[in-house]
C-alpha cells in the first residue's frame, strides 16, 4: 500500500466556536479479555467525558475504543452501555462525535451512526480546524513494507469475508475474537507501549515525514501506538499520538491555537515532548 493511498483527497472544514476545544482519545480497548479492570476504565472514561463536555466543540474517538466490535444484522457485542449512553448524550446535545475504526473495532457499519449519532470514519481523514490542517486516523497500516500486517488489513476490510463472518452465530464469532485478542500484545496493558524507539524506527514518524514531502499538515493526530507522543516533525508540523486508556489515560486537545497532550491522571508524571 503506497503512502499516497493512505492520504484522502477530501478535506473537511470544521468551525470551532469561541471557548470550545476539540478532544482526541484512542485505544481504550473496552472489553479486552486480558484486562481485569474493564468496568473501572469505562467509568473513568465516562467521568472524563463529563468533565470535557462543557467546552467540547468536537470529540474524536481514534480507534480501538472497543477491543472487539462487530455488527451482526440484529446483534452487537453486549456491554459498554454506560459509554454508549454517554456518547449519545454528546450527540443529542449537538456535539459532533467522530468515530474512527481501529484494527480492533474495524467492523463498525450502521449501528453506531444510527443509534448513537456518531460520524463514522473508516480511513484517515483531512480536517481544517481554525485555520490549521490536520491528518487524523487510527495509525495502523501506515508502513508499506509491513506486508504481513497489510495482508491481514485487507482481509479484515474485505466485504465478502465480512459477510461470511456474519453468518457465524454471535456467540461463536465473539468467542473467536476474544481468543484472538487473548493472544495479542495487549497482555498486561503493554501492547506497543514500549519506550520511544527513535524517529527512524517509529513507523508513524516515518509516514508523517514522507507525507510532508508532498504536502503540509500542521498536525498529524494518531493512536494505535499506545504511547503518548508529541514529536516535532518541522518548525511548523507536529505528530501527536494520543496514547491509551490502559496505562496512561491520555488524550489531546486543540483550543484553536495549538494541540496539547494531557493525561486524566493529574498525579502522573507526564512529559512526552520529543525532538
Amino acid at each position: 500500500m503506497k503512502i499516497s493511498e493512505r492520504i484522502p483527497h477530501t478535506e473537511h472544514t470544521l468551525r470551532l466556536q469561541a471557548g470550545k476545544k476539540v478532544y482526541f482519545v484512542s485505544d481504550v480497548h473496552l472489553g479486552a479479555p486480558v484486562l481485569d479492570n474493564d468496568r473501572e476504565r469505562e467509568n473513568r472514561l465516562i467521568r472524563w467525558l463529563d468533565t470535557i463536555r462543557p467546552d467540547c466543540g468536537e470529540l474524536f474517538l481514534l480507534g480501538d475504543i472497543f477491543d472487539f466490535w462487530f455488527e451482526y444484522k440484529r446483534a452487537v457485542p453486549k456491554g459498554h452501555v454506560r459509554f454508549l449512553a454517554k456518547i449519545c448524550e454528546f450527540t443529542d446535545q449537538g456535539i459532533p462525535v467522530h468515530f474512527f475504526t481501529g484494527n480492533h473495532d474495524i467492523w463498525a457499519f450502521g449501528y453506531l451512526p444510527e443509534e448513537c449519532g456518531v460520524i463514522l470514519h473508516t480511513h484517515n481523514e483531512i480536517f481544517r480546524i481554525a485555520g490549521k490542517r490536520f491528518l487524523i486516523g487510527h495509525g495502523d497500516a501506515l508502513n508499506p513494507q509491513d506486508k504481513g500486517y497489510l495482508f491481514l488489513y485487507r482481509i479484515f476490510h474485505n466485504r465478502f469475508l465480512q459477510r461470511c463472518f456474519r453468518w457465524l452465530h454471535p456467540d461463536i464469532g465473539i468467542l473467536i475474537a476474544r481468543k484472538w485478542s487473548s493472544h495479542s500484545r495487549l497482555e498486561n496493558g503493554k501492547i506497543e507501549a514500549d519506550a520511544f524507539r527513535g524517529a527512524e524506527k517509529e513507523e508513524i514518524v516515518r509516514f508523517c515525514r514522507e507525507v510532508l514531502q508532498g504536502q503540509h499538515f500542521d498536525y498529524f493526530i494518531f493512536g494505535h501506538r499506545h504511547l503518548p507522543i508529541d514529536f516535532t516533525l518541522s518548525p511548523s508540523s507536529r505528530y501527536i499520538n494520543t496514547g491509551d486508556w490502559i496505562t496512561y489515560y491520555s488524550f489531546a486537545s486543540f483550543d484553536g491555537r495549538e494541540v496539547v497532550l494531557e493525561t486524566e491522571d493529574k498525579n502522573q508524571d507526564f512529559h512526552f515532548d520529543l525532538l
